[in-house]
């Protein structure tokens, strides 16, 4: 396990041992994050590490926080420039060149599809998204939820529904994905067939 110097510990090398030690863990390396384990990596003792973060509550706060960052970022990409992928939505972007914006129903199934791909390649900094911790840390852990909102919006939906609209696209790709990473599939039909045909249901059942 590698190690980092004593004098090179910093509140953000800290947060970072933190999120390899989540990668590590796995599905459940976010609920198993401690200090002992940072410490572990870090090669410092644990109270070593006050100095830098103000306790586990803060630690997980702020790898949350990272967490959220990180998501909203994959999301953002999925929709804007490059990483769009046009053919969810083909007439829309017509003409926009390989920096094309999806908007409205092809945000929305680019948006599904960037949750779940985080979440089978990060199982615990998805789930980290989840915490509570996230939920403590206010507008700051927005990010992901407007930008499904956003999408919501743009499809021309009645403002008095854009709430529900938001909840629903949000439990059916979290709970498809919460399946997913607990091995909840075991029937040996695609599962990325029945990704795809979960989205194009909540879409459908959008308009």
């Amino acid at each position: 396990m590698p190690e980092v110097p004593r004098a090179g510990l910093t509140p953000q090398v800290v947060v970072d041992l933190a999120l390899a030690v989540v990668d590590e863990g796995g599905t459940s390396g976010w609920a198993n994050l401690g200090l002992s384990a940072v410490a572990q990596r870090a090669g410092v003792a644990v109270p070593s590490l006050y100095k830098h973060v103000d306790g586990l509550p803060a630690l997980r706060s702020a790898v949350a926080a990272r967490c959220v960052d990180d998501l909203a970022a994959v999301m953002t990409a999925a929709v804007t420039g490059p990483a769009a992928d046009p053919t969810l939505d083909p007439v829309a972007a017509a003409g926009k060149g390989p920096n094309a914006t999806l908007t409205g129903a092809a945000a929305v199934r680019a948006l599904a599809i960037a949750i779940r791909a985080y979440a089978l390649a990060h199982p615990g900094r998805y789930r980290a998204v989840q915490g509570a911790e996230t939920a403590a840390l206010g507008p700051a852990s927005s990010g992901p939820v407007d930008l499904v909102a956003r999408a919501v919006r743009e499809l021309g939906l009645p403002p008095d529904r854009w709430v529900d609209q938001v909840r629903t696209v949000r439990a059916a790709v979290h709970g498809f994905v919460e399946l997913e990473l607990g091995g909840g599939f075991g029937l040996p039909e695609d599962v990325e067939a029945s990704f795809r045909y979960l989205v194009e249901t909540v879409v459908t059942g959008l308009r």
